[in-house]
């Protein structure tokens, strides 16, 4: 439960420590004393979207923090020790929001993220605002209480978590079937090109090769005369000694007696030796090349032939001539691509087949608690409903199919509420029926009902009880003081009736300067109590009767079970 409450420069509290009771805490006060300031403060530290514009004027920042004893809260002290974050049994929640905007916050002193202390907040306190009887009216909201007080929230969750993946399946599915006869032509252009590549079957460096056999034969003859010339310089005409060879061996054989004339002289002899030895080498390669020519035209032209297909190809895919090969490969992988898509399409299809029969049957799972607990929910709150004065009021609950088939997070039906407040009137949707008064009662007996199945310690009501009074506002004051009796209830009233069942009243006040204002929440004692609710009772001047009425509501307040809040 909600242990203390710290507040610094939060709009009009410049400073507040509030100190909080188990059971029935009553916050009442003059209207715009600042009675749902401290809640939206509380909000603040539970995780709610911070405003720096909510920083009291002339402070640079505010400061919210609140204290929990985790008791009788197993599910969020389990939160706690998962993440390493518990201290014995206790739990801190601290806020900073600063004029820059910054916000910062903390779980029991070290820094936490907004996600995860509304994650724990919603484990520690349950909200119901003063205008949630408006959003009774969406069907959303009439689903989530529904299964909130049937506690099928986390099966809730589980067809959620199997819609999404359906639906994930069935968009990629849609997807792929989408490029289907884009597919098919990119295959049927792939098969086309890789056809001619094989059929081309260009080797790695084939073209390179051919190039220089073209240059060859093309330019045979010339060549063979060339290397005939060149032999002939070097080797001389075969019977004279007038080649280079013949020439360089007799000037090598005369510098081996000139050996002994110095450096300068073996120098030239080696210059001689080397010379002729590069001379012949020379020589071989001309030969060898001599050898290789040939006047062959019929080799030239298939040669020719076979260049012109690869350059043809080279350049219908703007490529060159060396990239065939590896565009050859590219558009081989890029064809069993689209081969596995039809095979992925086939996957996919029995993964959404199978996604889809997951989803019902647990939707299917989700429908028959709906049906079980819509009735339950249904008594209770007619028996709310007569104890607030509306006996004649007949509120059902009903499940309709959702026309679209496909899986849904929400589930397969469409939760609605029906209401008929007149005798002999057919049940109808509450927006239709329903008057303000008798929509705020309503409510307020869904509202108590739900708290009554509440996991969380604390439960807050902030002005659920607009638009009641007189005898009605006594069954909410009995209600309210009866569910205190189980979890701890914060509840801020501008009723008499509830707040004298209060075991905790706070009094909001506003002071002013002149220059500033400031607002506080103040205990009362027995005395100060009488006070207030004979200020609450409406007159304008406090007489020793309305403080007689005001005693004697605070004497009458003893609990009393309500019907419908068994636990």
């Amino acid at each position: 439960m909600l242990n203390h409450l710290s507040i610094r420069n939060y709009t009009l509290i410049p400073a507040l420590e509030l100190e909080l009771d188990p059971g029935l805490t009553v916050i009442t006060g003059e209207t715009g004393a600042g009675k749902s300031i401290v809640l939206d403060a509380l909000g603040l530290a539970l995780g709610n979207r911070a405003d720096s514009r909510a920083i009291r004027a002339g402070a640079d920042r505010l400061e919210v923090a609140a204290s929990f004893d985790l008791a009788d809260t197993p599910e969020a002290a389990a939160w706690l020790v998962e993440r390493a974050l518990d201290e014995g049994g206790e739990c801190q929640l601290r806020r900073v929001v600063t004029r820059d905007g910054r916000s910062r916050a903390w779980i029991n002193g070290r820094p936490a993220t907004l996600q995860d202390i509304k994650d724990l907040g919603d484990r520690l306190v349950d909200i119901h605002g003063q205008h949630e009887h408006h959003s009774l009216l969406a069907r959303a909201s009439q689903q989530r209480l529904l299964d909130e007080y049937g506690e099928q929230l986390p099966l809730l969750r589980r067809v959620a978590e199997a819609s999404d993946a359906w639906r994930a399946c069935r968009d990629e599915l849609e997807a792929l079937r989408a490029g289907a006869r884009e597919r098919q032509d990119r295959a049927q252009l792939l098969a086309y090109q890789l056809g001619e590549l094989d059929e081309l079957a260009l080797e790695p460096n084939e073209c390179e090769t051919l190039e220089q056999e073209q240059k060859l034969l093309a330019n045979a003859g010339e060549l063979t005369r060339a290397v005939a010339g060149v032999l002939a310089l070097c080797e001389g005409d075969g019977e004279s000694d007038g080649g280079l060879l013949s020439g360089l061996r007799r000037a090598c054989a005369a510098m081996r007696e000139l050996d002994g004339l110095g450096e300068q002289a073996h120098n030239a002899h080696q210059l001689l030796d080397s010379a002729h030895i590069q001379v012949d080498e020379a020589r071989r390669e001309l030969q060898s090349l001599a050898d290789r020519v040939e006047v062959n035209p019929e080799r030239l032209a298939d040669v020719e032939t076979r260049l012109s297909a690869i350059y043809t190809a080279s350049r219908k895919h703007r490529v060159p001539a060396a990239a065939l090969p590896a565009l050859r490969e590219t558009l081989r992988q890029e064809a069993e691509g689209l081969d596995g898509s039809d095979a992925r399409i086939m996957q996919l299809e029995e993964r959404e087949r199978a996604l889809r029969t997951a989803w019902n049957t647990l939707a299917a799972e989700l429908g028959a608690a709906r049906e079980a607990t819509a009735g339950r929910i249904a008594v209770q709150v007619r028996e709310q409903l007569a104890f607030l004065g509306m006996e004649s009021c007949r509120f059902s609950v009903v499940l309709r199919p959702l026309a679209d088939p496909d899986p849904a997070p929400g589930g397969a039906e469409q939760i609605e509420f029906l209401v008929a407040t007149n005798p002999g009137a057919a049940p109808d949707a509450l927006s239709r029926v329903a008057s303000g008064g008798e929509l705020s009662r309503i409510s307020l007996a869904i509202q108590v009902i739900i708290a009554s199945r509440a996991t969380t310690p604390t439960v807050i009501f902030d002005e659920v009880d607009v638009g009641i009074g007189g005898a009605t506002a006594d069954a909410v004051g009995k209600l309210l003081q009866t569910l205190g009796e189980r979890i701890q209830v914060v509840c801020v009233t501008h009723l008499p009736q509830v707040a004298a069942r209060g075991e905790q009243h706070l009094r909001a006040l506003k002071h002013s300067d002149g220059e500033s204002t400031a607002a506080e929440l103040q205990p009362l004692d027995a005395e100060e109590r009488v006070e207030e609710l004979a200020r609450m009772l409406g007159a304008s001047t406090i007489t020793r009767k309305t403080t007689a009425h005001a005693r004697e509501m605070l004497a009458s307040a003893t609990p009393r079970r309500s019907p419908g809040m068994s636990t």
